[in-house]
C-alpha cells in the first residue's frame, strides 16, 4: 500500500513540475524596425493575412495564418528572413537589410500600437 501512495505522489508530482515548466503559448508579436514598434499583431485572432511593410525600394511581405507569422516574401539581397521560416519562440525573424525584426513579445514589453 506504501508502495502505490508512494507512486501516486511522485506520478503527481512529476506531472505538476510538466505543466509548470511548460513554456507559455505566445499569442503577441511585435515588428519592429530600428528599436521602434511598427506593429503589434495578435496572431491567434487574426484571420489569414499579408501586411506589407515597404522601405525604401524594398519590403518584406509578412503572412499571418493559423496562429503564426513569418516573411513570405522579401525584396532584400539574401532572402534570409524568407528562409528562418514561421517564427518560433527560440529566435526572433530578422532581416538586416530592411532593418526589420519580428518577435513575439513578452510581458516586460511596452505595446504602442495595435494592428486590428
Amino acid at each position: 500500500m506504501a508502495y502505490i501512495l508512494a507512486g501516486v505522489l511522485f506520478l503527481s508530482g512529476a506531472l505538476g513540475t510538466i505543466l509548470l515548466l511548460k513554456p507559455k503559448k505566445m499569442n503577441i508579436v511585435q515588428v519592429m524596425r530600428d528599436d521602434q514598434i511598427l506593429y503589434t499583431v495578435y496572431i491567434n485572432v487574426e484571420d489569414e493575412r499579408f501586411i506589407r511593410i515597404d522601405y525604401g525600394d524594398s519590403y518584406n511581405l509578412l503572412e499571418i495564418k493559423d496562429g503564426k507569422i513569418r516573411v513570405s516574401e522579401a525584396a532584400c539581397p539574401d532572402n534570409t528572413c524568407v528562409k528562418m521560416g514561421w517564427l518560433s519562440a527560440s529566435a526572433p525573424i530578422v532581416c538586416l537589410p530592411n532593418h526589420l525584426v519580428i518577435k513575439f513579445a513578452s510581458d516586460y514589453d511596452e505595446i504602442d500600437a495595435v494592428v486590428g
